[in-house]
């Protein structure tokens, strides 16, 4: 039996290119503006690095896991493990810090914020992605919150005075596979009068959900290969924030001294 996925992590299997494709996107753009120090929370499988690396003057990632694989052979590049927050780093030390999909995973949010701004030195910006709750099509128990546009704003600005509000939109042909899977996933929550995934802690969730996720994303893949495997981050963009876009893109910048 192969392995199952979790979906706390995104992969390079054929049938999560969607996603895939998506959080490229995210490290593409963050290259294009990035320079000087850069700290990256959450670096996943590390498949992002080499995307930014070659951009930052130094690059150190922290993430709650080894990446698996070999390092970047990349003198500038640091992989540190560790759970955060805090973040035991010392104050105004990077000039950027960029953190994808993961703070809807972290209790203590508004935490995180702070003390990315505390490490970020004045005038520094942070790049952070999470998902748009208005898209999500299911509960996530992965997930410890999801934000809409507004909430998002509000926390970060909590602990930063300028905030860009961009979002991650899909074309037509990324709209054309969400649709599909939306009706994938009503077909399973028909199962679920009850509401038992708003109702249930997140732990207890978790397996099924992953099972359900993977069933219903390979099933999609089968059913529409072509579709899926042809998805790229052409087909994605990133353009001002509003309810139909995937993830919120934000850029929030320090006060400079």
């Amino acid at each position: 039996m192969s392995k199952i996925l979790t979906a706390e992590r995104v992969s390079r299997d054929p049938s999560d290119n969607y996603v895939f494709q998506r959080s490229l996107l995210a490290y593409r753009e963050a290259a294009r503006r990035i320079g000087g120090d850069v700290l990256e929370i959450g670096t996943g499988t590390g498949y992002g690095i080499e995307i930014v690396a070659p951009r930052a003057a130094s690059f150190l990632t922290l993430d709650k896991q080894t990446p698996s694989g070999a390092a970047p052979a990349l003198p500038h590049v640091e992989m540190r493990r560790a759970t955060v927050p805090p973040l035991d780093l010392p104050a105004s030390a990077f000039d950027w810090v960029i953190c994808f999909q993961v703070i809807e995973h972290v209790r203590r949010d508004l935490e995180l914020v702070r003390e990315i701004h505390r490490v970020l030195r004045p005038g520094g910006r942070l790049i952070v992605t999470t998902p748009n709750i208005r898209m999500s099509l299911t509960r996530n128990p992965w997930h410890i919150r999801e934000y809409t546009a507004d909430q998002f704003d509000n926390l970060l600005h909590s602990a930063f005075p300028a905030v860009e509000r961009l979002g991650v939109f899909g074309n037509e042909r990324v709209m054309e596979y969400y649709e599909q899977n939306r009706r994938g996933v009503e077909r399973i929550t028909r199962f679920d009068p009850l509401d038992l995934q708003h109702r249930l802690p997140g732990w207890m969730l978790r397996l099924p959900y992953d099972l359900l996720n993977r069933l219903n994303r390979r099933r999609l893949l089968e059913r529409n290969d072509e579709l899926t495997r042809s998805i790229s981050t052409e087909d994605y963009r990133i353009a001002p924030a509003a309810d139909d876009c995937f993830d919120l893109f934000y850029i929030a910048t320090k006060e400079t001294e």
